[in-house]
């Protein structure tokens, strides 16, 4: 789904493009045209809550029936615990076909964000999926996170986004929404330039601090459109899997 070529995940909106995930309510390119999105948008519903130290999180289950395409991508994990811990940083270590990639992550600034990024790594949620979105023009992204690989998919829940005010830079990484409020789920796209007219609407998971090598290769590599209408905007040609995904707390 992109608005002129920025993701949610599934893809979402950015000024001029949009990085989001795939939803029926997200009008304008393809499943996997929009950077930063999720599948569809957290509405009212179950919600998991907890008392005690740390931040309490609100991961919110939706209610409402998903269409088709989100239903079949879904991948149903559970839901993370209520509480996460807000202080201190995170690691996430992807192993890929073409070698490592490690993020370090701020559980202080988006403490919610990276809990559930190592409650589905600890799921293996992310494990042997490719990463399916590649913007080569208006938006510099890769993008991942779908287990589908269609731009569709995610776990059952949603959350709110986090940690707003810092630019996407080369080396950000952001978690893609639907474009609605509370929407941010699995998808996330890492920033391979710098792309600072995308407006503040993803939650900075944190920055890549080995490995911007290989995204540059793939990036290098171009993109597969099936819209011709966005040639920019599609399935990298230099296929990349993650073939392991773990989070640790420092």
């Amino acid at each position: 789904m992109r608005a002129n070529g920025v993701l949610f995940v599934p893809l979402l909106a950015l000024s001029a493009l949009a990085l989001t995930a795939c939803s029926t309510t997200v009008t304008g390119g393809t499943a996997q045209g929009r950077p930063l999105s999720a599948s569809h948008a957290a509405g009212p519903g179950s919600t998991s809550a907890a008392a005690g130290n740390g931040v309490d999180c609100r991961y919110t289950v939706p209610t409402e029936t998903p269409d088709a395409n989100t239903k079949a991508a879904t991948k149903d994990v559970g839901v993370p615990p209520a509480k996460a811990k807000n202080s201190g940083k995170a690691v996430m270590r992807l192993t890929t076909n073409l070698g490592p990639i490690v993020v370090d992550m701020d559980a202080k600034a988006a403490p919610c964000a990276v809990a559930s990024f190592n409650y589905l790594a600890g799921k293996h949620f992310f494990d042997n999926t490719k990463c399916h979105r590649l913007t080569t023009a208006g938006i510099w992204v890769l993008q991942c996170g779908d287990p589908s690989a269609t731009g569709y998919g995610g776990p059952t829940y949603r959350y709110a986004e986090e940690n707003l005010t810092v630019p996407y830079t080369r080396g950000v990484v952001a978690i893609a929404n639907t474009g609605q409020p509370a929407s941010s789920a699995s998808q996330f796209f890492i920033n391979y330039r710098d792309n600072t007219n995308l407006d503040p609407l993803y939650t900075v998971l944190g920055t890549v601090t080995t490995g911007m090598d290989i995204v540059d290769k793939v990036a290098a590599g171009g993109a597969t459109s099936s819209d011709p209408n966005s040639p920019t905007d599609g399935t990298p040609k230099v296929e990349i899997v993650l073939q392991q995904v773990t989070v640790s707390y420092a």
